[in-house]
């Protein structure tokens, strides 16, 4: 997509929120849509958007141009200014809101923040208590605002659990959104493989922080190739420490009730029958025992 300046922007974006198989999605669409060079995301359109919308297109100047060009942004996901900023330079882009159960989502999503420094607080503190972790969660609200920023007939939901039923559909409903031919999942490692799993927690919260500050200017700066080589780094830093336990039943029972509302209010948007989201399930290291069966946990 071309803005009035004629730089080339995202045809679509995939908002997120975090934790709901966006990475996976990265990787299933490289090579068959045009992505952000050197980096997964730009984090352009909240904390970056300073360095001016020529810094975002210079991330898609070299994209093939039969390609539609995109960007996977799952930090955009409960950001008001990130909507405001999207529908004012690309008024006619495309949303992809994957949206996944919310208790796993805010435990995953609580073990990145841990490993990269974020958060200390154990995790039921964090979850009751710090209020952007949870945000992410108010799937209905803020599908709402995204769909009057942009357009109802502009957002797509796509849910979890179909990418765990079937992830070559899953895939195609996403392609028939954006305008491609889906890739053929069928004999491909991609459709059960996980990506990014976070399982330890840092043995220095303050060596994490600065790892990832440090790794955050080096973006800014779209140091990229050096923010790859330093891989082992970033690894040392957030890593080395506890591991996770599986979630304990009767918090998640608990965190359940919490988000049984938002839930209720989702099926009503979406007219689709999300009860699994709001019962008591089991985990096993995790998961549900279904999920841990067939190890699909992608992010």
């Amino acid at each position: 997509m071309r803005s009035e300046a004629g730089l080339k922007l995202p045809d679509f974006i995939a908002v997120g929120p975090p934790r709901t198989a966006t990475t996976w999605l990265h990787e299933v669409l490289t090579g068959s849509v045009a992505l952000p060079a050197g980096t997964k995301e730009t984090q352009f359109f909240v904390w970056n958007y300073d360095l001016g919308i020529r810094w975002y297109a210079a991330h898609f100047r070299n994209c093939p141009p039969h390609l539609p060009a995109g960007e996977i942004a799952p930090t955009y996901f409960n950001s008001a200014e990130a909507r405001a900023r999207i529908a004012q330079h690309i008024p006619q882009c495309r949303i992809v809101c994957t949206l996944r159960d919310p208790v796993e989502r805010i435990y995953s999503h609580y073990k990145v923040w841990r490993k990269i420094g974020r958060i200390k607080a154990p995790f039921e503190q964090a979850a009751f208590n710090h209020r952007q972790l949870a945000d992410y969660n108010r799937y209905a609200f803020h599908l709402r605002q995204w769909r009057d920023a942009l357009g109802p007939q502009n957002v797509l939901v796509l849910i979890y659990d179909d990418l765990e039923a079937d992830p070559q559909r899953y895939v195609e409903s996403l392609c028939a959104f954006v305008g491609i031919a889906p890739p053929d999942l069928r004999n491909s490692p991609l459709a059960r493989r996980r990506v990014y799993a976070v399982n330890d927690a840092p043995k220095s919260q303050r060596l994490a922080r600065r790892g990832r500050q440090l790794r955050d200017r080096l973006i800014r700066l779209r140091l990229y190739r050096l923010v790859d080589a330093l891989e082992p780094l970033w690894d040392y830093c957030s890593g080395r420490g506890e591991k996770f336990p599986p979630l304990d039943p009767d918090l998640e029972s608990r965190l359940r009730e919490r988000f049984r509302p938002e839930v209720t209010e989702l099926e009503e948007l979406l007219q689709r029958d999300l009860s699994s989201w709001k019962g008591a399930a089991e985990f096993s290291g995790g998961l549900r025992p279904d999920a841990a069966i067939k190890a699909v946990r992608r992010n």
